[in-house]
């Protein structure tokens, strides 16, 4: 990961991005522009002008002079951008910051534009035609980028003023933009290097992108070792006669890849847009290793059949309706060419790494396998590394960039040298041998020199081995990151659940160990010792963790249900009891609390969230009070702190109570955001909580606002007593709605049990008019609430679902 090269340039030290031009709205133009939506930028998105009207255009009367017509293909693809799932958009509403319109009639306005993006068909002609339009318009000094995943720029220029090569520079985003965490940065022959640090810096900072600096080769760096090590391994699949399931377990979760493993994940993005892809590199012939991009035999058989996934509706998978119309998925058979039922995968090896949470320990147990998984990890992680030795320096001089590439454009956790470094330098290198292969020179003169592996820890920071100097040198642009992995030496406390960290500058952090980092025992007792650390010698407290999984799934339910089970209700009441002290100790400390969540946040998670003195959120936060799924209620404060915020936002004037039907709701039906924005809509998130755009500055950014808390004298708050609530009035208009969706058998009778037991405690109880109530008084209520729904036969049997199937 990598930010900036240098300080930039001072002639570029104050350029300002409020207004983008996106040139093409095709799948990746329009999610660009809408990504750009997201961060606050005003957005023109064009297209061309249809040559005629369509049928339907025809039968109402209009002509190629209709602006309907005119603007048919880019109002078309923008539509299909905001019905996509998932969404492109932080917020439905931020589609009104984009202005639609054709390169026609609106070409011209992209003179008021700060930065011009071109994502248009993948032919040189195609760009250069835009581009000779754009110099008609183009304010000098204006950044004009293209979004090309392979025409090289020194092409692409050609025959452009001096101005727009000096701007010009290549910015590659991969599909879905909003989701993926890579921009590739490609500079021109002519491309100044202040714009080149400037992008470096934005797609940091305000695009949330791990930033990566490509030499202008084929494919760049994501695409040419991602598409090798998916072609090679479709190559060892067929060879070995591993099924599609196998391979696409073994490539999967367990391997630190998305859960789309290979196959699947070649039907999503296309199996046509892999093959252009390696059809292009497959052609390089300096590449010593380019017959690794041939298509093997099923990805040929595939592209004549015209089976390219998802969007033909069969590729190396397809949906079918079995007797009964119950949706099955099925799969290829890779030597008959049939499909059929997708089968369970077992392997000795994943047998034996189940235990293993722990990524990089896993891996030297993986290509130890004595099994097929074995040979599988092997052969494939053998041809991985030794390719990508071989790029060095041709498509980049150093080897983290190759690792940040492949982890953030292709989401693996680990990069090809990282995987490495976990088996083991050595161990790596008699695997490769033993497959007949042989990596680069540079990797045994590192070993030689007495250097056993690619990156290491000093002084908190992370290093890379620097093949020029044949020494570790600092990974620029990281130094502003706080890593947790990279500071074991500031454990200052620790149990099997919870980690406390000293992160500097009198804060510390508590990372939640536990599977999901859901609340249990450990958690609780990591929370409690932190907040006492923090009062004691300490500043202030940061709870936020590194998982790429959740910031917590909420509370573990297992204990619960073993006393719920066995009727020892005393025992659910005390534990609930200390959950909601544990959850007010968070709000009412001596010492500023920042909550960092991402991801998945439910539950208790959410609750802690809601507690914090401020919270410091990714964007993909994924943030909601999920307890009703479970036949229960919000009880750790939830159900009082939304009541809460519903209470001051009464002062805006609220006669008809839309603010607390909207929380009710939200809770009622266990709604989780899909975005930070989205839970700020919801209240989750408040208008004084900062949402932050990338994820590696997620901590750093919650310990500089835990400082900011202390240095402006932070005060232990005191509990509340001032809660309007509304009694009898708002449980009446709660339950004629209820009522109605009970009759009309949209809610079963359990769910009409819970949401009056919610609506009961939201109003505060029983009261004959609207008054205020104090925290405490919420908090027996949401306790009493939730310990007769853990009575409730139905409730028990929606927990007992979840611990054994994963869903309620």
């Amino acid at each position: 990961m990598e930010a900036t090269l240098e300080k930039p340039k001072t002639a570029l030290k104050n350029r300002i991005i409020r207004r983008v031009a996106v040139l093409g709205s095709g799948i990746m133009g329009s999610r660009i522009a809408a990504h750009f939506a997201n961060i606050g930028a005003d957005v023109l998105l064009l297209d061309i002008v249809p040559k005629e009207p369509n049928p339907a255009e025809q039968a109402k009367g209009l002509t190629t002079d209709s602006p309907a017509v005119r603007n048919r293909i880019v109002t078309d693809a923008f539509q299909t951008m905001l019905k996509a799932s998932p969404a492109s958009l932080y917020s439905p509403k931020f589609a009104e910051r984009v202005k639609l319109g054709n390169f026609d009639d609106n070409l011209k306005e992209i003179a008021g534009y700060d930065w011009v993006i071109e994502v248009v068909v993948e032919r040189l002609d195609v760009k250069r035609s835009v581009y000779e339009r754009v110099e008609q318009y183009r304010k000098p000094g204006t950044l004009i980028t293209s979004n090309t995943s392979g025409i090289p720029m020194h092409l692409l220029t050609e025959g452009r003023s001096d101005d727009f090569r000096r701007n010009f520079c290549g910015t590659h985003f991969f599909n879905p933009p909003r989701y993926l965490r890579l921009l590739e940065i490609i500079p021109g022959p002519d491309t100044d290097p202040a714009v080149v640090d400037f992008l470096m810096k934005y797609g940091d900072l305000y695009l949330g992108k791990t930033t990566v600096l490509c030499k202008d080769t084929p494919g760049f760096i994501a695409n040419r070792l991602g598409i090798q090590s998916l072609i090679q391994t479709i190559r060892v699949a067929e060879d070995m006669g591993l099924t599609v399931e196998e391979v696409d377990k073994l490539t999967g979760p367990v391997a630190g890849r998305p859960k789309s493993g290979t196959f699947r994940l070649s039907d999503v993005v296309g199996l046509d847009t892999t093959v252009n892809v390696a059809g292009n590199l497959v052609r390089m012939e300096h590449d010593e290793a380019r017959s690794s991009f041939e298509l093997p035999a099923s990805v040929q058989k595939l592209m004549e059949n015209k089976w390219l996934g998802d969007k033909t509706g069969q590729g190396y998978y397809k949906k079918s309706k079995d007797a009964n119309g119950k949706t099955e998925i099925l799969a290829l058979d890779l030597n008959t060419f049939e499909y059929k039922p997708s089968q369970k995968v077992k392997f000795t090896t994943l047998e034996s790494t189940k235990a293993i949470d722990n990524l990089k320990k896993r891996f030297p147990v993986l290509v130890a396998g004595q099994d097929k998984a074995g040979e599988f990890y092997r052969r494939t992680f053998a041809d991985g590394f030794t390719y990508a030795t071989h790029r060095i320096p041709e498509i980049s001089d150093e080897l983290y960039r190759i690792d940040a590439a492949i982890t953030a454009g292709f989401g693996w956790q680990l990069g090809l040298f990282e995987t490495w470094d976990a088996i083991g330098v050595r161990k790596g290198l008699e695997m490769i041998e033993g497959q007949g292969q042989k990596p680069a020179p540079w990797v045994y003169e590192m070993l030689d020199a007495g250097f056993d592996s690619f990156y290491k820890v000093e002084g908190g920071k992370r290093q890379y081995y620097d093949i020029p100097t044949k020494s570790y040198q600092a990974i620029p642009g990281v130094e502003q990151f706080t890593i947790l992995e990279n500071l074991s030496n500031g454990v200052v406390w620790k149990n099997s659940g919870a980690a406390i960290y000293d992160i500097g500058d009198g804060i510390l952090n508590l990372e939640f160990r536990s599977k999901m980092n859901t609340f249990g025992t450990e958690v609780s007792e990591g929370l409690t010792k932190a907040i006492s650390l923090a009062e004691k010698d300490f500043r202030g407290l940061v709870i936020g963790n590194d998982s790429t999984e959740a910031f917590s799934a909420g509370a573990n339910l297992g204990t619960l249900f073993m006393y719920a089970v066995e009727q020892e209700f005393d025992e659910v009441n005390l534990m609930i009891a200390q959950f909601q002290k544990l959850i007010m100790r968070l709000r009412y400390s001596a010492i500023p609390v920042v909550v960092a969540p991402h991801t998945l946040t439910l539950g208790g998670g959410c609750e802690a969230v809601l507690h914090a003195d401020r919270a410091v959120a990714h964007a993909e936060s994924y943030i909601g009070l999920v307890e009703v799924g479970v036949g229960l209620i919000p009880a750790g404060g939830g159900t009082k702190e939304m009541a809460a915020r519903a209470s001051d936002l009464y002062q805006a004037g609220d006669p008809e109570l839309n603010i607390l039907q909207n929380i009710f709701m939200n809770i009622a039906t266990a709604k989780v955001s899909t975005s930070a924005q989205e839970a700020r809509e919801m209240n989750y998130l408040r208008p004084t909580d900062q949402i932050v755009l990338n994820r590696s500055r997620l901590i750093a950014e919650a310990k500089q606002a835990a400082i900011e808390l202390a240095d402006n004298g932070y005060t232990q708050p005191k509990m509340r007593t001032d809660i309007k609530v509304q009694g009898k009035t708002g449980i009446a208009l709660f339950k004629a709605g209820l009522t109605a969706m009970h009759m009309g058998r949209y809610i079963s009778d359990h769910d009409m049990k819970i949401a009056d037991k919610l609506a009961y405690v939201i109003c505060g109880g029983d009261l004959t008019s609207p008054q205020t109530v104090s925290e405490q008084y919420l908090l027996d209520l949401e306790r009493e609430a939730f310990l007769s729904l853990t009575g409730e036969k139905k409730t028990l049997e929606r927990i007992q679902s979840l611990l054994t199937g994963g869903k309620p």
